[in-house]
């Protein structure tokens, strides 16, 4: 099995962007139950979390910016890791994740196996 980390991205910055109480609402439940499925499977190795829509960005030299960038539309809004084979296998997860059905999406990456000494 590999580690995939799987990157909700969501537009941060549209006047749609931020959901009603009630598409919360509506959201919260089929997220919940697909995180569930994937746990029930032994397939998620650490939970959902959720990223404030700051954060900073650090360069060579100590450069310091703020984060996001306002020119970007879309931001992180959650990330996790998970199980799978390959990567079919964790597509077909991040197909599932009802947060799709508000407008994000979601990036899936391979962890890649390094040693360092």
């Amino acid at each position: 099995m590999n580690e995939f980390v799987l990157i909700i991205r969501r537009d941060m910055i549209s006047k749609d962007a931020i959901p009603s109480p009630e598409q919360m609402q509506a959201a919260i439940k089929p997220f919940q139950d697909w995180i569930g499925g994937i746990a029930a499977q032994n397939k998620l190795v650490a939970p959902p979390k959720r990223w404030d829509s700051d954060g900073r960005v650090v360069k060579q030299d100590n450069i310091v910016t703020n984060g996001p960038y306002a020119e970007i539309k879309e931001s992180v809004g959650g990330l996790f890791l998970i199980r799978a084979e390959n990567y079919d296998e964790a597509v077909e997860i991040a197909k599932g994740c009802p947060i799709l059905n508000w407008g994000a999406s979601v990036e899936v990456r391979m962890a890649v196996q390094t040693e360092y000494k």
